[in-house]
């Protein structure tokens, strides 16, 4: 069996662990960084546009993060959490294209409006104090907010046309929000990293990961067009292999591993590739939840840029497979229930009743039925311009928690060993968007002996970095202003 040494393993080929990998080729530049992906392409999990539905989230118009409280007033500390650390992943972006290390970021990015739409009386009145609340933030500076149908027609005319007006309706915009492609970052990231030297290794399947007597971890990695098995040490490994990561952390075998249990949900979109339909809607446009949906249902018709193609997606609509993976195994569900899982995953079933209940519902759909929910968007839309797409895997964490066992998670969470040699990035939202900080605070954790020296690399590469945005308006302005020009954002839209 061929065996070879490194200072990091990075699992997965997409944007987690090229971000991941980026920052310590800057941080470290010796260290020998050794990738492995399991497809035979990079960024095609997840990462994927047509699989990820995360398009710059920054919270301008994702009312999710926005909750209402029972005195009626509006929690906004999730979204300017969200929104800084979007800009933080901004910042990193810029100081890349500056170096050099990525070009064309036009290729990844793209200047695109982020509206908020709802109707009704209740609705327009929380999404008024919802305006009300962002705007005295630094960061959602810009941010317009009307009921005239006039303006609503302005802002989206696709949405607007054919509707009849007959009850409340309201809109917040902002005008500098983005579309991102990850998939094309994530190989852009990539290709930086394999001309530093780094080795990137694809169809090759990580099989195991065990601890070895001397400290170093050992990966029994297969070839998955020859069989080839070899084995692989690191001083440190990191598991970002999306749905895949939680089967990868329990054979680890860490402590802080165990209990933690994982349920599949996919996501499925209509497309519209209609050129006549495509042109008339520019925009990021979210709704409002159901009341009692869960987070993920969260209504959207956006405009991606797709290798720099526009379409329309609109969705979610939730789906059921328990693969952890869309490339991944029908046994994937399955095999994750442990013994030290079980009670957490039985108590999680009890407590998610009315989930199971929803996505039965959601499965059991046709297409007609999708499009009805797409009509209350676009009305008169036509089942002839639509298609449906099967998008990417997530895999939301079950843990036990101080509110009781059995607790479905709906964000992203890094588990790591407490020695910092290996950690894991579990969960879905906000994903992508975040990645760099998501990072950044691994770094910190898994890195500590050399966090102190690494600190001013990591400012000049994260200028806001340790600094709140949202409390410092100057800087604020002065940083957007910048990765706008470094990342070509200030070029005219359409």
């Amino acid at each position: 069996m061929n065996q070879s040494n490194s200072d990091v393993i990075l699992i997965g080929g997409g944007i987690m662990s090229a971000t991941l990998g980026t920052m310590l080729r800057e941080l470290a530049p010796d260290w020998k960084i050794t990738v492995f992906e399991r497809l035979d392409q990079l960024g095609a999990e997840s990462s994927d546009p047509w699989n990820n539905a995360g398009t710059g989230h920054a919270a301008l118009c994702e009312l999710n993060y926005t909750a209402e409280n029972p005195d009626g007033s509006v929690d906004i500390s999730k979204a300017v959490k969200i929104n800084q650390e979007f800009q933080v992943s901004r910042q990193f972006w810029s100081y890349l294209a500056e170096k050099g290390h990525i070009t064309e970021p036009r290729n990844f990015i793209t200047p695109l409006p982020h509206l908020s739409y709802i109707q009704g009386q209740d609705n327009v009145k929380f999404l008024r104090k919802r305006f009300e609340a962002l705007s005295k933030v630094p960061l959602f500076k810009g941010m317009e907010y009307t009921e005239d149908a006039a303006r609503l027609e302005e802002w989206m005319p696709l949405i607007m046309k054919n509707r009849t007006v007959d009850k409340p309706m309201a809109a917040t915009r902002t005008a500098g929000g983005t579309d991102v492609d990850f998939g094309a970052l994530t190989r852009m990231l990539f290709k930086y990293l394999a001309s530093t030297g780094a080795e990137i290794n694809l169809n090759s399947n990580v099989a195991d990961i065990g601890r070895l007597s001397n400290g170093l971890w050992e990966l029994k990695v297969k070839n998955t067009h020859n069989g080839e098995l070899q084995s692989h040490t690191a001083r440190f490994v990191f598991i970002g292999g999306g749905g895949g990561s939680l089967p990868l952390l329990q054979k680890s075998g860490i402590p802080e591993g165990k209990g933690i249990g994982g349920f599949p949900v996919s996501g499925i979109f209509l497309v519209c590739q209609n050129p006549e339909l495509v042109s008339q809607h520019y925009a990021k446009v979210y709704g409002r939840a159901p009341l009692g949906a869960p987070p993920m249902s969260v209504p959207h018709l956006d405009t991606r840029f797709i290798d720099g193609k526009p379409s329309l997606l609109f969705g979610p609509f939730a789906g059921f497979s328990p693969k952890f993976l869309k490339n991944g195994s029908v046994f994937d569900l399955l095999t994750s229930i442990k013994p030290h899982n079980l009670i957490t995953m039985l108590a999680s079933g009890v407590k998610n009743m009315a989930l199971t209940a929803y996505l039965i519902k959601q499965v059991m759909l046709s297409k007609e039925q999708r499009m009805e929910a797409l009509r209350e968007f676009v009305p008169g839309a036509r089942s002839e311009d639509w298609e449906v797409l099967e998008a990417g895997q997530r895999v939301q964490i079950i843990k036990n928690t101080a509110e009781g066992k059995g607790m479905l998670q709906f964000g992203t969470e890094v588990i790591n060993a407490a020695d910092g040699s290996i950690a894991a990035l579990l969960g879905a939202s906000p994903g992508a968007s975040t990645a760099v900080s998501v990072m950044l605070g691994l770094i910190k954790t898994c890195f500590p002996g050399n966090y102190n020296a690494w600190e001013p690399k990591i400012k000049e590469m994260v200028p806001s970095y340790g600094i709140a945005l949202a409390d410092n308006p100057e800087l604020n302005a002065s940083i957007q202003a910048e990765t706008s020009r470094a990342l070509e954002l200030d070029r005219e839209q359409r």
